[in-house]
């Protein structure tokens, strides 16, 4: 498994409940930003993916909630590939608090797929090989 790429967010007012929590839901758009942001971060684009006839799915996602998150909390959203073979890859993201302490961790696996044929490709890490300007980021 790789180092994982980390992007800072600061919960916004918005996002809470009425308990003044971080709403639930939120806690998957906050994973869902880092692995763009990742992407991004690697040179993969949206318009990169879909070119190549290609494109990320979501086929599992645990959240573990651990601590509460309140509005003007910062949190470091991680993410880091796990390549153990096949057609899928597993995600692993931590959401921790500035000051070390973990508010949620999530595990997702995910698949790379075929847009003309809507199968999942053969072996994800060819593409992103080849899509990457720095597959590195990927653990690869």
């Amino acid at each position: 498994m790789s180092e994982p790429f980390s992007v800072r967010v600061t919960v916004r007012g918005y996002e809470t409940d009425v308990q003044g929590h971080l709403n639930q839901a939120v806690y998957l758009n906050y994973a869902e930003h880092a692995r763009w942001s990742l992407l991004q971060a690697a040179g993969i684009s949206q318009h990169r993916l879909v070119s190549r006839g290609v494109g990320p799915v979501a086929l599992e996602t645990t959240i573990r909630y651990r601590r509460e998150l309140l509005a003007g909390d910062e949190v470091d959203v991680t993410c880091a590939f796990d390549w153990s073979g096949g057609k899928t890859f597993r995600i692993e993201q931590t959401i921790r608090k500035t000051d070390g302490t973990v508010a949620a961790e999530i595990t997702a696996v995910g698949g790379l797929l075929d847009l003309k044929a809507r199968r999942l490709v053969a072996d994800p890490r060819d593409h992103f090989k080849e899509l990457a300007e720095d597959p590195a980021l990927f653990g690869l």
